[in-house]
């Protein structure tokens, strides 16, 4: 077909009502759309039929894992003007209607030329990366196993290579002369000094990850830890590491959910880039049992990514290629929600930190990470898990930096009936 590239053009522009700011380059070697602008590249018109078969972000999604289109040129700023046309178009009514196009003129027209240009085919199968359908309640106990699996169980060579050898998956601390690592053990020593540890305090790590943050409490601070996680292979490493360290008589790993920790009382409780995958329906349930596990006076330090409340909170729903592709079930809510349920549970919320920057600092560098070693990320995983990790990872940053999602410290305290808290009179003198 002659000139895709100016057809695909111009039905965007029709249907967006604006100049696309981005170059097009179709399958066919033609290309139109403004010079100097990242390029979107369509390899296939495969991937037109996907978006006809499952319009917006889905069959984007599918696309891109596909290898079917991709972009040539600053990733980041492609995303950035893509993003501001399409995902943050003012009225959200309109974004919704976007979703049902055989109620719209506009849109039915667009799949007719879609339709025109991509062909009339059965549905491409989704790539083999995509989470199958999912059944039953969510956030059961047998539900987040396969969730956190799907996640964490990718190879622990593939988290190497992206996170670097501290093998920290959340936010760094960054300080001007940062680096990576000495970022990320500065995250590390924040949460131990917010938490008071001491030698021979018991904490409980929920969400342990490769063990580092139980790594450093036991090491730099003489504490004695358990952490949990549901992934066997993060399980499997943290032991290692903590073997390596000569730490197995501080530390415990258990591949355990944190509903069925029984052996309070702990002294403290970390829980770092964890509450994310619990959900709104049960969060509570997670704020009520973390609670009875501490002893009073004892802390919980909750590390979350949050989001901008919405005007209707009812009209919330998950991100559909993160659902799919990165975080089956995950869930994120307005800190001030994060603070009000923690209290509800009896904690006292004693300090909040809000982290966003940090977090589009470190995911940029897991993203220069991951390009580095494309070709061995490729060979350690797939090409389409390798795409999922780099738009993925992309995108976030951007969303940090845009203020579009955020990341929180909240320092909770159960405070015993004296009400003494146990923290000093002036806020932060943890620092």
């Amino acid at each position: 077909m002659a000139d895709a590239a100016l057809r695909l053009t111009t039905l965007a522009e029709e249907l967006l009502g604006a100049p696309l700011p981005v170059r097009i380059r179709a399958w066919d070697g033609s290309e139109s759309g403004p010079p100097g602008t990242p390029v979107l590249v369509i390899r296939h018109r495969r991937a037109l039929r996907r978006l006809l078969w499952k319009p917006g972000e889905l069959g984007l999604a599918r696309a891109w894992v596909a290898g079917e289109i991709d972009v040539d040129g600053d990733l980041y700023a492609a995303l950035d003007l893509l993003a501001g046309l399409i995902w943050e178009r003012d009225d959200p009514a309109e974004l919704k209607k976007a979703r049902l196009p055989l109620l719209d003129p506009k849109l039915r027209a667009a799949a007719r030329g879609l339709l025109d240009i991509g062909g009339l085919l059965p549905p491409p199968p989704p790539p083999a990366e995509e989470i199958r359908r999912r059944r039953g309640p969510i956030h059961t106990k047998r539900r987040d196993q396969q969730a956190i699996s799907h996640h964490y169980d990718v190879g622990n060579d593939f988290y190497e290579l992206v996170l670097g050898p501290s093998m920290v998956y959340s936010c760094a601390y960054w300080a001007e002369d940062s680096t990576l690592e000495t970022a990320q053990r500065d995250k590390l020593d924040l949460v131990c000094r917010k938490l008071d540890l001491k030698e021979g305090m018991r904490l409980l790590d929920v969400g342990c990850g490769w063990g580092s943050m139980a790594i450093h409490a036991a090491r730099e601070y003489g504490a004695r830890v358990t952490g949990v996680t549901l992934s066997r292979e993060q399980a499997a490493y943290a032991r290692k590491r903590i073997a390596e360290e000569g730490l197995t008589d501080r530390i415990e790993i258990r591949v355990q959910d944190y509903r069925d920790v029984k052996d309070g009382p702990y002294d403290a409780i970390s829980s770092i880039g964890m509450a994310e995958h619990v959900g709104s329906v049960r969060y509570r349930e997670y704020a009520d049992d973390l609670f009875a596990l501490l002893k009073p006076g004892g802390r919980l330090l909750n590390h979350q990514i949050g989001r901008r409340p919405e005007r209707d909170e009812s009209a919330y729903e998950i991100d559909a290629f993160i659902d799919a592709y990165v975080f089956p079930d995950g869930e994120l809510s307005p800190v001030g929600r994060t603070v009000e349920l923690l209290e509800e549970a009896g904690f006292e919320a004693r300090d909040v930190e809000m982290l966003r920057e940090h977090y589009a600092l470190t995911l940029r560098e897991w993203v220069a990470n991951l390009e580095a070693r494309w070709a061995e990320a490729v060979r350690l995983t797939s090409p389409g898990r390798a795409r999922i990790w780099r738009l993925y990872m992309a995108a976030s940053a951007l969303a940090f930096e845009k203020n579009r999602i955020g990341v929180n410290q909240v320092l909770a305290v159960k405070t015993p009936e004296s009400g003494a808290s146990g923290l000093p009179r002036r806020a932060r003198d943890w620092r």
